[in-house]
Order: structure tokens, then C-alpha cells, then sequence
């Protein structure tokens, strides 16, 4: 870490989808520079442990709550009772959901597994903050997890690049509408940091792995490390950088500059390499669903 143990003392940080993988990882980097930390996810059980486990690692608070993001109502009840507590100053949008598959094969209520917890989510967890702090003459700072497809685009993860395309429309405009009270919005567009659950069902046939999670295409020649991503979360949920709002950050170590950072190159597999891929990818999500419980 580059800050000193106490950067975001006086911060009190709610992570959406906290309860593992890259959530997680922020939490755990959040709480250990002294902030007070909120986690949310669908299934208490698995935060309540991540909750534990970040708390006796960095010493911490953190709190943990069951709230599907997709549903405006739960996310306002949720953030109404951690105001209560003490209001929120910042807010990472991290909830989100991805598999790779031919957009021909997707079905509407896939479209929307994806969309709803990325595009949805994020707005609805997004403005109950907002308001709030606009009521409360509150300052606030607001980071989105993206992926630099929002400028690319990307084949096979169409709901995807969509739903963060949009996030990426709401940081620049709120930026914009908000910065009049104090509020600020930014994002990141990382590059591959592998988290197991993540990287399984982006890569689910190891014969077929694509570009966009391959080393080799990234200038730098390395996958991300995840201090890496947490120093520039941290730094925009910070007061050391008041003026600066509405910008998405790539830190893909230059891969969407040299290389196609998409899933194109996965446009020649079979249909019985798709067919493969999906039964990978459902194995994959059944195998953490049981182990969670």
C-alpha cells in the first residue's frame, strides 16, 4: 500500500457484491486504511463470513447486509439503516454478473441476470446515496467498476459491455449534474485481475482462452495485481483528489491500447465448443453455490 494506515479514517464505504472475489479484495483494502466498511450481497451466510474474516485481518469495522441491488426498494431500506448508523461518504459499484456466450444463444432472462445487477444495481445504489447526501449537504464520492470495453466493445459479453457502458454514460453525466454539491463520480476499467470465480466462467475451456485474458497481449506482460486496483479505489474514494470527477481510469497495463482487449478471437469456436463451455460454466457456478452453503 502507498497511504498511510489511517487515508480514509474518517470514510464510511458501502461495497456492493463485497462478499467475495474482487468485492472482497476491496473491502479488505478499504477497512485496512480506517475505513468503516459496509458490504452487500444476495446471501448473508458468505458475508457475515467475509465480514469476520476482513475484520479480524485489518482490525476494522465492517457490517454486513442481504440486499439483492435489482430491487430499488431493498437497496433504499438498506442504505436508510447504515444512515442511521452513520451517513455513507462513499460508495463503490461492484455487484456484477458475466459469462461469456454467442449473443444468438442468450435468452431475455439471461440479457437481464446481467443487466439488472450491473446497470440496474449500480444506478439504484447510486441515487439512494445521492440523495441523501444532496438532502444532507453531504460531500460524496461514487466509483464504478468498469471494464474498458466500454470503449471497445466486446463480442460474447454483449449484456455486459452494455450495462458498463451505460455506468460509464451515469459517471460522466452525475459528474456533471452533481458536482455542484460536493459529489463526485469516477470509475475504473481494469484490465485481467484474477479472482477464481470470475476467471472460471470467463474461461471456462482452457483450449480456447481468449485475448482478453491473456497476458501475452498486454504491453506490460503481466495480469494485474490487486493492490494495484486498490490503490486507485482507494485514491478516488479519498480527499487527495477533490478535483478530479467523471473520468473512467483504465489500469489494464496498456492492453486496450495495443490489442484487442474483447473476446473476438473466440469467434471460430463450435457449436459443441459453446455447448462445452456452458456446461463448464454451469458446473462452476453450482460447485460455489454449494460451497457457500
Amino acid at each position: 500500500m502507498i497511504f498511510r494506515d489511517d487515508a480514509l479514517a474518517n470514510k464510511v464505504i458501502l461495497i456492493t457484491g463485497g462478499g467475495g472475489g474482487l468485492g472482497k479484495e476491496i473491502a479488505t483494502a478499504m477497512s485496512a486504511l480506517g475505513a468503516k466498511v459496509h458490504i452487500c450481497g444476495r446471501r448473508l451466510g458468505m458475508l457475515e463470513e467475509a465480514a469476520n474474516a476482513i475484520s479480524e485481518k485489518t482490525g476494522g469495522v465492517v457490517k454486513a447486509h442481504a440486499c439483492d441491488v435489482r430491487d430499488a426498494d431493498a437497496v433504499d431500506v438498506m442504505i436508510e439503516g447504515i444512515w442511521q448508523d452513520a451517513p455513507l461518504t462513499g460508495l463503490v459499484n461492484n455487484a456484477a454478473a458475466n459469462f461469456i456466450s454467442p449473443t444468438k444463444d442468450l435468452s431475455a432472462r439471461g440479457f437481464r441476470a446481467i443487466t439488472s445487477t450491473v446497470m440496474d444495481g449500480s444506478f439504484h445504489a447510486t441515487l439512494s446515496c445521492g440523495k441523501r447526501w444532496i438532502d444532507q449537504g453531504i460531500k460524496g464520492s461514487v466509483v464504478s467498476n468498469l471494464v474498458t470495453w466500454v470503449w471497445t466493445g466486446s463480442a460474447f459479453v454483449v449484456p455486459s459491455a452494455m450495462a458498463k457502458t451505460a455506468l460509464h454514460a451515469m459517471t460522466m453525466s452525475l459528474a456533471s449534474e452533481w458536482g455542484p454539491y460536493g459529489i463526485r463520480l469516477n470509475a475504473t476499467a481494469p484490465g485481467p485481475f484474477p479472482t477464481p470465480e470470475a476467471w472460471e466462467k470467463l474461461n471456462p475451456l482452457p483450449d480456447t482462452q481468449s485475448s482478453a485474458t491473456n497476458c501475452d497481449t498486454i504491453p506490460l506482460r503481466r495480469f494485474g495485481n490487486m493492490p494495484e486496483l486498490t490503490n486507485l479505489i482507494a485514491f478516488l474514494l479519498s480527499d487527495g483528489c477533490d478535483y478530479l470527477t467523471g473520468q473512467t481510469i483504465a489500469i489494464d497495463g496498456g492492453q486496450h491500447l495495443a490489442a484487442p482487449s474483447t473476446f473476438a478471437d473466440l469467434t471460430n469456436m463450435t457449436d459443441d465448443q459453446w455447448r462445452a463451455a456452458r456446461e463448464a460454466i454451469e458446473a462452476s457456478t453450482a460447485k460455489s453455490k454449494a460451497a457457500q452453503k
